[in-house]
């Protein structure tokens, strides 16, 4: 049995994010955002973008520079 993860356009990406569609795209042609291209489309996997934002998460950073004031 194959697992497939259904794929996302970028309208439903855009929405999660909180940014324009057209900004979903332009991302994901520069590469900046993980995406497939299928043709002439973009699409995308929650999982990945779930890893992407992860990746690009401060918490871990913020979290040690307030547990040491004075690096």
């Amino acid at each position: 049995m194959v697992d497939f993860e259904a794929l996302v356009h970028a309208d439903k990406i855009g929405q999660l994010l909180g940014i324009h569609p057209k900004t979903v795209l332009r991302m994901a042609r520069a590469g900046n955002l993980p995406a497939i291209r299928i043709g002439r489309y973009w699409r995308f996997r929650r999982s990945d973008l779930d890893d992407w934002l992860k990746s690009k998460s401060n918490f871990e950073g913020r979290k040690a520079s307030s547990a040491d004031p004075h690096p």
